[in-house]
């Protein structure tokens, strides 16, 4: 059957639009991120950053209870729904059973706090714990408000407000108490700054909802049945998104049971890694949503072209950093970090090689979702996170932070392979095509080798024109071995009319670069 080359390329619009405006808040929250981590690394005693990390830790993890799995479920309903009546009663039970949600992970966490605190023996975390309850609540009916736009692919209030304002507010609150001596940086005026950026965070996406939302979806009655197809869709996907959780950060709590006072420096390595994962991460975001018109209207073909073709550029964003974090660890810590950090080099490397395994797969827990396999994903889920588990009991003892490192590593890695393998056999829906293997190894293995070459000692200044430099040799590589397609056509079209023009240079090169026949 034909691919609808005009569907494709809208979709393509769609996915270029939105990771992009992802990415680039993303990198915006990544930046904030670090100058949050400078100031209160450089201000706190070692011990209330690590308890501030562990906060941070058992907060998500409540998020993940709180969030119930509606995230996913209203941004995978709204686009699958027939009508616009069904599409009000889906966006009503999500705000409503939310709401309620965002308010009793709040109190929960309020009345655990103390609890936590004596089982790590951390006494600084109660009351962190309990401010962060607040933040919590915030976070979770924030992102729902998020996932209502993205069903309509809209992702501006997650790049905007919980990607960019969030960290953006952040930085300027630890600022302003560093600069006003009537104030001083203290450990709980950190924790109070966090909790206001989260709260005027929340209060910008629900002003931008009021506003925008009635252009998508119009005032009127709503279909019976509703609430019961999207609770039924979310149930699974609740426990999925707490075993995700336990995938990503399990052995960072299971590291605080251990040796508490070193969970910071983990946090340091662990949060490098994840910026590999920036692209894939805005990529799956949008991906949902325009993967499962497809999916409604049985145009596998296009889900195939959408998928290999977008997680093929999206390795422009990690494949440097792989290459520099790998192989080039000490002066990527010293970058990033300063020279405090370049002696936990092994614990980079390991969780690095994750982080790309859970990359170059593409967006396939995504893929499940579109597809409603959630069942599926849960499975998956539930064997990542028991990965994650059961290896930080067995190696941290043993080995402290690498021992942390291998179990994130282990789980990130099965975690997304496994659902790889099962939407492969669904729709035949995978990246590993000619035109992406060939390129991205004929980047890779020379580079490394090179890499190997290069001192340990090299100045920290080099490695950004290195990974630029890495970035354009993939590029390079794409042309020479002639790993152009039709996808990468058709998303030339739909950028060309994202921007309003043609681009005949790049036509001209694509054209050179295409296999022949």
């Amino acid at each position: 059957m034909a691919v609808p080359q005009p569907r494709v390329i809208d979709g393509m619009g769609s996915v270029a639009r939105g990771s992009l405006l992802l990415f680039v808040g993303t990198l915006v929250s990544i930046g904030g991120t670090f100058v949050t981590r400078v100031i209160l690394v450089r201000s706190l005693s070692e011990a209330d950053w690590s308890a501030l990390s562990l906060g941070f830790a058992y907060a998500g993890l409540l998020s993940s209870f709180g969030s119930l799995g509606l995230g996913s479920a209203v941004a995978r309903c709204l686009p699958y729904a027939d009508s616009e009546d069904r599409r009000r009663g889906i966006v009503r039970t999500a705000l409503v059973v939310g709401g309620a949600a965002s308010v009793v992970a709040t109190i929960l966490l309020y009345l655990l706090g103390p609890d936590i605190a004596r089982a790590v023996s951390s006494p600084a975390l109660a009351e962190t714990l309990q401010l962060l309850s607040l933040s919590t609540g915030f976070m979770i009916f924030g992102g729902l408000v998020a996932s209502v736009f993205q069903g309509y692919e809209d992702v501006r209030p997650n790049a905007y407000f919980l990607q960019a304002l969030n960290p953006f507010l952040f930085v300027f609150f630890l600022s302003a108490m560093l600069v006003l001596p009537e104030f001083g940086l203290t450990y709980l005026y950190a924790v109070y700054a966090y909790v206001a950026a989260a709260g005027a965070s929340l209060s910008a996406i629900l002003i931008y909802a009021l506003w925008k939302l009635p252009h998508h979806l119009a005032p009127g009655p709503r279909a019976a049945g509703s609430a019961r197809i999207l609770l039924a869709f979310t149930a699974p996907l609740f426990a999925v998104g707490v075993m995700a959780y336990f995938t990503s950060y399990g052995d960072t709590l299971v590291l605080g049971s251990f040796d508490s006072l070193h969970v910071g420096t983990y946090v340091a390595s662990l949060t490098m890694a994840r910026l590999l994962t920036l692209g894939i991460g805005a990529l799956s975001y949008i991906f949902l949503p325009v993967a499962t018109k497809y999916i409604r209207d049985r145009e596998m073909g296009s889900v195939r072209i959408l998928y290999v073709t977008a997680t093929k550029w999206m390795v422009l964003a990690s494949l440097p950093l792989f290459l520099l974090f790998v192989f080039l660890p000490g002066p990527s810590l010293g970058l990033v970090y300063g020279s405090a950090y370049t002696s936990v080099t092994l614990p980079l490397q390991v969780v690095t090689l994750g982080a790309f395994a859970s990359t170059i797969v593409g967006p396939a827990a995504a893929a499940q979702v579109a597809f409603g396999q959630t069942r599926l994903l849960l499975y998956n889920s539930i064997v990542a996170g028991a990965v994650d588990l059961g290896l930080a009991w067995l190696l941290i003892p043993h080995f402290g932070l690498v021992g942390a490192a291998i179990a994130w590593c282990s789980a990130n890695a099965v975690y997304p392979a496994l659902s790889l393998i099962e939407v492969e056999m669904l729709g035949s829906v995978h990246p590993f095509r000619r035109h992406f293997v060939t390129p991205l190894f004929a980047t890779a293995v020379p580079t490394a080798l090179l890499l190997l070459l290069v001192p340990r000692t090299i100045s920290v200044w080099w490695l950004p024109p290195i990974g630029l430099g890495i970035a354009l040799l993939f590029v390079g590589m794409t042309l020479v071995t002639r790993s152009i397609d039709e996808g990468d056509r058709l998303l030339l079209v739909a950028i060309e009319q994202m921007i309003g023009r043609r681009i005949p240079l790049v036509r001209r090169v694509a054209a050179l670069a295409r296999p022949p026949g």
